[in-house]
């Protein structure tokens, strides 16, 4: 079995959440796979605790947008615990308008699930 790393973490926070299904239930069980019970995500507005709000959070972001896809410019890179990443977004919100997003994360990484997360960009 391969181990997983700490870049390996943060690509499925990005495939497997952030490009994953719309459903909340769904967007839950994969998060409590690898998001830890006590996770804190401190985002621009708001801050979300444990992998349910977490999933809450962006199945409300996928909500309002169609074909929203996020795709990484920079990054994953890391070490000591953290691991970090440029991403971009894009999808089209009421009546076709497309919308481009960026951002940046830096996750907290501890036994192997993500513990805390701090995301800079315009959004939630």
């Amino acid at each position: 079995m391969r181990e997983t790393t700490d870049t390996d973490l943060y690509r499925r926070w990005i495939d497997d959440l952030w490009n994953g299904p719309k459903d909340r239930t769904k967007l839950a069980e994969i998060a409590e796979e690898f998001v830890d019970e006590d996770f804190v995500g401190h985002w621009p507005t708001t801050d979300v605790v444990g992998p349910g709000k977490l999933a809450a959070l962006i199945a409300a972001v996928k909500a309002t947008h169609k074909g929203l896809e996020y795709s990484l410019e920079v990054g994953p890179f890391g070490g000591d615990g953290y691991v970090a990443a440029r991403w971009i977004s894009h999808g089209t919100v009421g009546a076709g308008e497309n919308v481009y997003t960026s951002g940046n994360d830096i996750l907290r990484i501890a036994d192997g699930r993500l513990v805390e997360c701090w995301v800079a960009s315009p959004g939630v």
